[in-house]
């Protein structure tokens, strides 16, 4: 571990924050942007997930984060170019093909995004111990989603409240601008806070490199249990990745086509800020959780609460109730499941998957996978929900939760809960740990 004057509490949450505002203003963001601006929902969830690849295709250049530059400059140069991006989507709105050009810049916030996740998470691993990345994880993900808060949340409740008197257009242009701003004082913060994150290793040619890109590849594909590991890491948020760019149009939809008919400014209330809330607050309570118990004995009981609350949208949609208070409070019940069982898998891929040599690059492969396993159904749902209907759409969703629990059942673990290499007979999955 890198002997840091920098306690981690003043950089992890910024760091954190950061990496979540970029994620979550594309992911769901921009879903309720486009929806005001009259793009059909399955052209919304086709674009929005197809946007999300570079952070599935990031393991590819995370090897030349190790070799060029220390972690730090990576994490502040992302910082920056995101806020120069997001400044010139909000000047992109008012154009004709405003899509295209959103769209485009948007794949720039994505490529930026996911290289500040690769360092980001790299610092963490590098400055942190075991028993510190255990103790901070349930702060990672609170700080990850109060970005959720702020953009989901509060920019959408904000945009809703702007439309009102200066229309659509204008509204999402602030709301951009704030996004832009708050990612440039966040990288001129860490430019003094940050630690580096260690030393990048010694330059390299063009073929050595090319050759520590190819042993990190190989390394990771051939690691004990890695067919099993990259089934958990795509399965366990395979509803997730239906429901998640459906949720907030469904909110957003009249009660005639099987909506819930609430306004934008509703939606950042509910699912934006008290849904967000509710996942820190399960996010916390999960790192104690883990750390009382240790992740082996615990993994299935979170796959459960991950996955059995989406039950909540299929209700909803069954029974369309106009209360605030009852939508509300489903959101906020999922939401505390999902940061709840979310601990759970960034933690298994930091501990179980990540572990050993090239770690930063390794971790950056499995969060890839697990974005992939969240990217192609969240392309397909638009598609499917325009087919099914909310309602027979999120019975969908409930099935597809069914091979989360079966593959988390069944996973082996490598390494105990201390970092220690099991023996053997000790490589079981969870479900022999629970019993």
């Amino acid at each position: 571990m890198s002997k840091s004057s920098k306690s981690p509490q003043f950089w992890v949450p910024t760091v954190y924050f950061a990496m979540g505002l970029p994620f979550v203003a594309l992911s769901t963001v921009s879903v309720l942007m486009f929806s005001d601006m009259n793009i059909s929902n399955t052209q919304i969830a086709f674009w929005t997930s197809l946007i999300m690849l570079p952070w599935t295709l990031k393991p590819l250049w995370s090897p030349l984060l190790e070799i060029f530059k220390t972690k730090k400059f990576f994490v502040v140069a992302t910082q920056l170019v995101s806020a120069i991006a997001f400044a010139l989507i909000a000047l992109s709105l008012p154009l004709p093909a405003f899509f295209t050009y959103a769209i485009a810049l948007m794949g720039v916030v994505a490529f930026s995004g996911a290289t500040h996740d690769i360092a980001g998470d790299g610092v963490y691993m590098s400055e942190l111990s075991a028993t510190q990345q255990a103790k901070y994880i349930g702060w990672q993900g609170a700080f990850y989603n109060l970005a959720k808060i702020l953009a989901s949340g509060g920019l959408v409740y904000f945009a809703g409240f702007l439309k009102e008197s200066m229309g659509v257009v204008h509204a999402w242009m602030i709301i951009m601008a704030i996004s832009a701003a708050v990612m440039a004082l966040l990288g001129l913060y860490h430019i003094r806070m940050l630690p580096s994150g260690g030393v990048p290793a010694q330059k390299q040619s063009a073929s050595s490199s090319m050759k520590t890109l190819w042993e990190v590849l190989r390394s990771f594909f051939t690691k004990k249990n890695i067919v099993w590991y990259i089934c958990f890491i795509i399965l366990y948020r395979f509803a997730e990745g239906f429901a998640m760019k459906i949720v907030p149009l469904f909110l957003k939809a009249p009660v005639a086509i099987g909506g819930l008919g609430l306004d934008v400014k509703d939606i950042g209330l509910i699912y934006g800020t008290y849904g967000a809330a509710a996942f820190i607050l399960g996010s916390i309570l999960a790192g104690y959780y883990i750390s009382s118990f240790g992740l082996r004995k615990v993994l299935f009981s979170l796959c459960c609460v991950f996955n059995i609350p989406f039950v909540v949208y299929w209700l909803l949609a069954l029974y369309q109730p106009t209360s605030l208070w009852t939508i509300g409070a489903a959101v906020v019940f999922e939401y505390l499941g999902y940061g709840f069982g979310f601990v759970g898998l960034m933690l298994f891929m930091m501990q179980q998957v990540a572990r050993g040599p090239h770690q930063m690059a390794h971790y950056a492969f499995a969060t890839g996978i697990m974005n992939l396993g969240v990217m192609i159904p969240g392309m397909l749902s638009g598609w499917l929900s325009d087919m099914l209907g909310y309602h027979d759409f999120f019975i969908w969703v409930l099935i597809a939760t069914i091979p989360a629990f079966l593959v988390t059942w069944l996973v082996p673990f490598t390494y105990a809960d201390n970092g220690e290499p099991l023996k053997k007979d000790q490589n079981v999955a969870a479900s022999s740990a629970i019993e």
